[in-house]
């Protein structure tokens, strides 16, 4: 929880910086929102039943079709462009590995409303400042990027039909799954395609850059090329070009995009997608929108990512810290001890309180040293009798600082200033071993 919190805390910070607004959704949705029948894995991987109303409902596996649902019903109220994120829990029935687990947590950034590529220059803005935040550098991760417009008119001029590409693109998506015999196989035997043309959508998968897709087809949309170009511009006005590479085979594995799509990796090659996303411009259309609403966002996993931070090392410690243990001498000092501890917790400080009194000093630092407390506060009949408590701190190294006080009770807020610490400042700081602040 402690890493989850902290993992969680910059997902949140960085879609402020960002300017995003966060909402929430119910778990439980219609088994209809899911089924767009294109062949997507997604449909097969629901955990779905039957309520005791009859209706079929499923754990949501994803959240992108929950916040078209939510944009919908707002209808007209909501002014666009509209930048939502949100930190859902998602559950698919899917073989788990490395990295992919049935139930998980998913940063979602999405903006409703505008067409251009600027906002998807603004979704990468928001992944690669995460990614910075995390001591990632261009080096570590990189961001495939591609266009469905682009690969749309490669297909049209392959010969592949409207009706087609969508189910092409989703098993086009599996090429780093089953190779590219196995694509070549889904291709002509589930969507009916020539040998030879899918041999030439597999080749056309192999471009690396937008020259080479020129070069590879003559029939490539000088529009949607115009779009990843300028795509690219807006990235080094931001200042992450570095992390971008065009990649043809990126396609995604969804059905509902329509333009720009990505795929965030690392270098090393030994993980699965960190994230992804893109344009949806029809997603809405497909539940009612009278019109079409542009939109595009980004799924950023927990699982991912934290594996990565693990192999490079980048991982805070996050162990359980408290600023206080107050520790009562005996049974009728435990009233006063607890007065001590309400007061520090008033003024902001972690505090930890033993239960009963320890019949050995030596369980009381045991204890303090277990929940990782700063400081031990004894209240003792002597010193409390003087209107005092005794305060040692545990960190300090021997002959570098003070050990230990007495401080008035009345003066419990200075016990920074007793130490010879800054005034006003707190024992750590702050405990941040649950924020996401680190």
């Amino acid at each position: 929880m402690r890493y989850r919190n902290w993992l969680f805390g910059h997902f949140r910070e960085v879609a402020r910086l960002c300017g995003f607004e966060e909402y929430d959704a119910p778990v439980l949705e219609h088994e209809e929102l899911y089924k767009r029948k294109a062949g997507e894995e997604i449909t097969q991987q629901m955990y779905n039943f039957v309520t005791r109303g009859g209706e079929a409902v499923s754990l949501r596996p994803e959240m992108t079709p929950t916040l078209a649902r939510m944009v919908l019903a707002k209808g007209r109220a909501l002014r666009l462009p509209a930048k939502w994120f949100s930190v859902p829990q998602c559950w698919r029935y899917e073989n788990t590995t490395r990295g992919r687990k049935r139930e998980h947590y998913q940063w979602n950034c999405d903006i409703v409303g505008a067409q251009g590529v600027a906002a998807e220059a603004e979704l990468l803005s928001a992944v690669t400042t995460f990614f910075q935040r995390m001591g990632l550098t261009s080096k570590d991760v990189g961001i495939r990027v591609n266009s469905r417009r682009v690969m749309g008119s490669v297909m049209a001029a392959l010969g592949v039909g409207d009706d087609l590409f969508a189910p092409v693109c989703v098993i086009v998506d599996k090429l780093d799954k089953i190779g590219a015999e196995g694509v070549k196989k889904e291709l002509t035997e589930a969507a009916g395609i020539d040998g030879g043309v899918a041999d030439a959508i597999i080749a056309t998968m192999s471009a690396r850059s937008l020259g080479e897709l020129k070069s590879a087809c003559a029939g490539v949309d000088p529009a949607a090329v115009e779009e990843m170009e300028t795509l690219f511009a807006l990235a080094e006005g931001y200042g992450y070009a570095d992390y971008l590479a065009f990649d043809a085979s990126v396609v995604r594995g969804l059905a509902y995009y329509t333009g720009v799509v990505f795929e965030c990796f690392d270098r090393q090659g030994e993980l699965r997608a960190i994230a992804g996303g893109g344009r949806y411009d029809r997603l809405l259309s497909l539940y009612g929108a009278p019109t079409p609403v542009p939109a595009c966002g980004f799924g950023f996993g927990d699982c991912v990512i934290m594996e990565l931070l693990k192999d490079k090392k980048l991982l805070p410690d996050l162990s359980h810290e408290v600023d206080y243990v107050v520790a009562s001498y005996n049974a009728d000092m435990q009233a006063p001890a607890l007065r001590v501890a309400s007061e520090l917790r008033g003024l902001g400080a972690s505090v930890d309180v033993l239960m009963e009194p320890k019949r050995r000093v030596a369980g009381v630092f045991d204890y303090a040293d277990r929940v990782g407390a700063r400081r031990l506060i004894f209240v003792a009949p002597d010193e409390h009798a003087k209107g005092m408590v005794r305060v040692k701190d545990l960190r300090v190294i021997e002959g570098e600082g003070v050990k230990q006080v007495d401080v008035p009770l009345d003066s419990l807020a200075e016990v920074d200033q007793a130490f010879g610490a800054r005034p006003g400042g707190r024992p750590l700081g702050g405990t941040g071993a649950t924020s996401g602040d680190a």
